[in-house]
């Protein structure tokens, strides 16, 4: 007993002396994780016993703690989860009393309270009506008063709930994935719920309640260990923020890591979802071994019936359900709907078998037995290097599986095969991607890749390629420095290892080096500039290579996240292959100064001239959509007016007030009589061709987006005080600072403009904003190019002097320095 524990027994038993007690023992430094929690249980028992006490409490009734208080795993901000039980000889009125005595202590204190008085008949009917009800009964743990009633309401509970299993835990199965829809995957969530996402401490309880059933067990190694991990990690929680919450939140997670002694948030993050991947992988094989057994059980009558009743039982003899084991491939074979090893295969002679039953099990849609990953765990040996081709193509069928791929490759990595196999996995583990945008850990993310690329493997010569580009084009994250140098160099070697030729491997790390090439270049470089194309096309090298890349870009968009593909920006990726595949085949490039207008582009200029006022058509037609694909690309505005200054604030703004996203703008400067043969008085129009959406709802009428340019012009709409309004609106995370913004002048070999490069936080009119600053520094701009991840935005834009040339270098950097001022 230490000295904070004793003090309490010698004091008052009012909550003055328990609350002094708890506080010293909260802020014992030398004491965490689960010595403290039995502490403070400890210390909350001998007060609440002490309340029970000096109570008087009639004969037959007893407190009884319930839950997490009942398991002893108190965190600092934790309910009390506290049951009076009386055997219901006493007068209801003094048990009342007697409840009160205990629950308005605990009350003062501001401790939650989760009460309730019944007798044990009361407490059985309903826990039999609220299963939550029965699963904190499970863990039922006498406090104070009759220790024999406690003790028979604990033995008529766990027999009542293992008499009702066969009913119940379906009922607890479909809770379970209920919850998970809600509240998510803890493993991969930025914010997650400690206690109820998946694979978080409600679900360790579960397990515990199946394990009490005894119809199935849980795989125990390290279970234990997580889920200490993940107290350890809400006691932190409650510490640091002085508040009872199971939510990890971002603007927290620096506390949580230093109250820990961890190095920092991403280290936290990494421990907390290893703990939830452990606890997940051991309720999918939990759940599946409770829906094995009840299957088995419900085929026993049928059987039996079958056998004119000449089943038996184990000992009592009589006839066995027949056992089927269907071969899949050598040493592999299909057993009660599980992948299990034949009885003649051996491990420990074939390295090959592991990537065997794997892609076995992938392409046949089924779980592989945990006592098969384990067994060979435990005795297969390594893969010779480089690999054997078997070995190889047992991978690529492995990863060309599609969503059957994710379970087998789960259950491998949770017995360490997999960092076995491919050694620089350890390193992409568990790790977060604090990109909002993404949904999987960087882990994940890859075999995610994997599964969508299964889907484009018609689409190249080299599936094999593919896939293994797919899995490890992110390998290089976890290293200092740019993540695709640092994987191109990583998956040389691991595709040497796999067994690749050189000119194979030479494919494989192209792709990984230049697999966000593609999506880059087409969402904010002009496409129109021949440079752009041949920049491409130099990287990319080869047609196959640019075939590979092509569909390694779609997978790994659709892997990451909703928000990072779209038709949009497949379609501005498919226009790049295309351009990018003629150069490839020895086409020359048009050049985009000699292009001429577009009819229709001719006909908004001339009607500008003639009125001296904007005109503007707006197609509202999707351009390049799908006709199954439900988000539209995008509509086409075009403006004409008469060439003046502060345009492209003036439109930017205006298609902000009317909640229009800018996903592409092009300017051009249109000289009537060289356009259309007109006489020598005509004069310069200058041409807008914006690709806008809609932010929500439908489009605005072609005439208030005119009327208010108008204005906007005039200068009699203030578009800055407008929008400042809607600023001031915008939803932020509280407590949360978003990242200064960022221009630079980027690297790009263009012979038309100087690419000026915008990285800021998305808010309403940025790009009016940055037409404004542009404005002031008097250059011209070409065109801009939006693009939009999340929160953040990447805008570049292509910007001249007025007369049309390139700034020089020291014009360029200041300009980036002046728009980088007028963005904070």
């Amino acid at each position: 007993m230490t000295s904070i524990e004793a003090s309490t027994q010698t004091e008052d038993s009012g909550p003055g002396g328990y609350a002094a007690a708890r506080l010293l023992l909260l802020h014992e430094k030398e004491r965490s994780g689960p010595p403290r929690r039995g502490a403070l249980a400890r210390l909350t028992d001998d007060w609440l016993a002490g309340l029970f006490a000096a109570a008087a409490p009639p004969r037959g009734t007893a407190l009884v703690a319930v839950g997490g208080y009942g398991r002893a795993e108190l965190s600092p901000r934790s309910d009390l989860d506290l049951l009076l039980l009386h055997d219901g000889s006493a007068d209801k009125a003094a048990v009342a009393a007697l409840a009160d005595r205990i629950w308005y202590p605990v009350w003062d204190l501001g401790l939650a309270l989760d009460h309730s008085v019944r007798t044990p008949a009361e407490a059985r009917t309903t826990a039999g009506e609220d299963l939550k009800v029965q699963l904190g009964l499970l863990d039922a743990r006498h406090v104070a008063g009759d220790a024999a009633l406690v003790a028979a309401l604990r033995t008529t509970v766990l027999a009542d709930w293992r008499n009702q299993a066969p009913r119940r835990l379906p009922e607890l199965d479909e809770l379970c994935r209920e919850r998970a829809d809600r509240m998510g995957e803890l493993q991969f969530l930025l914010e997650p719920d400690l206690k109820e996402a998946r694979g978080g401490l409600r679900d360790a309880q579960v397990l515990r309640a199946v394990a009490a059933s005894w119809l199935a067990d849980a795989p125990r190694e390290g279970l234990d260990a997580a889920r200490r991990r993940l107290l350890d990690a809400r006691d932190a929680l409650h510490l640091a923020t002085g508040r009872a919450t199971d939510r990890l939140a971002l603007q927290e997670q620096d506390a949580v890591a230093q109250e820990l002694g961890l190095l920092d948030a991403d280290t936290l993050l990494r421990e907390v979802y290893e703990a939830a991947r452990i606890i997940s992988y051991a309720t999918d094989v939990t759940w599946r071994e409770v829906n094995r057994v009840l299957k088995a059980r419900s085929a026993r009558p049928r059987l039996r019936a079958l056998l004119g009743g000449r089943m038996g039982g184990g000992r009592a003899g009589g006839v066995k359900p027949p056992v089927e084991r269907t071969p899949l491939t050598e040493g592999v074979v299909e057993m009660d709907g599980e992948v299990v090893l034949a009885l003649t295969a051996k491990p420990d002679r074939d390295p090959v078998l592991p990537l065997r039953a794997a892609a076995a099990a992938a392409q046949s849609g089924l779980p592989i037995s945990l006592h098969a990953v384990r067994r060979l765990a435990a005795a297969a040996k390594p893969l010779p290097v480089p690999w054997p081709a078997e070995a190889r193509e047992e991978l690529v069928t492995l990863l060309g599986a599609g969503e059957s791929t994710v379970p087998v490759w789960e259950a491998l990595e949770a017995e360490g095969i997999i960092t076995r196999l491919l050694p620089d996995w350890e390193r992409v583990r568990c790790r977060p991607q604090r990109n909002p945008v993404h949904t999987w850990t960087v882990d994940r993310h890859l075999v995610e890749t994997a599964v969508r690329a299964a889907s484009l493997t018609r689409r190249v010569g080299r599936p094999d390629l593919l896939l293994v580009a797919a899995l490890l084009h992110d390998i290089g994250k976890g290293w200092p420095g740019d993540h695709s140098v640092a994987g191109e160099t990583i998956a040389r070697d691991l595709a040497a290892r796999i067994g690749f030729d050189r000119t194979d491997t030479g494919i494989i790390a192209t792709a990984v080096r230049h697999h966000l090439l593609l999506v880059e270049t087409a969402t904010r470089r002009d496409l129109d500039d021949p440079a752009t194309v041949q920049s491409v096309a130099e990287a990319v090298g080869t047609l196959g290579t640019l075939e590979l890349l092509h569909a390694l870009t779609e997978a790994d968009a659709l892997a990451t996240g909703p928000a990072a593909w779209s038709s949009w920006r497949a379609s501005l990726v498919a226009d790049l292959v295309k351009r990018v595949a003629g150069v490839l085949a020895g086409e020359h490039l048009p050049d985009p100064e000699a292009a001429a207008p577009s009819a229709e582009q001719e006909r908004l200029a001339i009607e500008a001239l003639r009125t001296g006022e904007p005109v503007l058509t707006l197609r509202t037609e999707p351009v390049g959509a799908q006709p199954e694909e439900p988000e539209p690309v995008g509509v086409e505005l075009l403006i004409a007016l008469p060439d003046r200054p502060g345009v492209l604030p003036a439109v930017a703004g205006v298609l902000a007030l009317h909640r229009l996203t800018v996903r592409a703008a092009e300017l051009r400067a249109v000289d009537l009589p060289t356009a259309i043969g007109a006489g020598s008085g005509a004069g310069g129009v200058l041409v807008l061709d914006w690709r806008v959406a809609a932010e929500y709802g439908s489009l605005p009428e072609a005439a208030r987006l005119r009327a208010d340019l108008v204005r906007a012009l005039e200068g009699s709409l203030d578009i800055p005080a407008r929008l400042a309004e809607r600023e001031a609106a915008y939803p932020r995370r509280r407590g949360l600072t978003a990242p200064p913004p960022r221009v630079t002048v980027a690297a790009a070999d263009s012979r038309l403009a100087t690419v000026i490069e915008v990285r800021a936080q998305d808010a309403p009119g940025l790009l009016h904003r940055i037409g404004r600053a542009l404005e002031g520094a008097a250059v011209r701009v070409r065109s801009a190019h939006v693009s939009t991840l999340g929160a953040n935005a990447v805008d570049t834009l292509y910007v001249t002097r007025p007369d049309g040339s390139l700034l020089p270098d020291e014009e360029a950097i200041d300009l980036a320095r002046t728009l980088e001022e007028a963005l904070r």
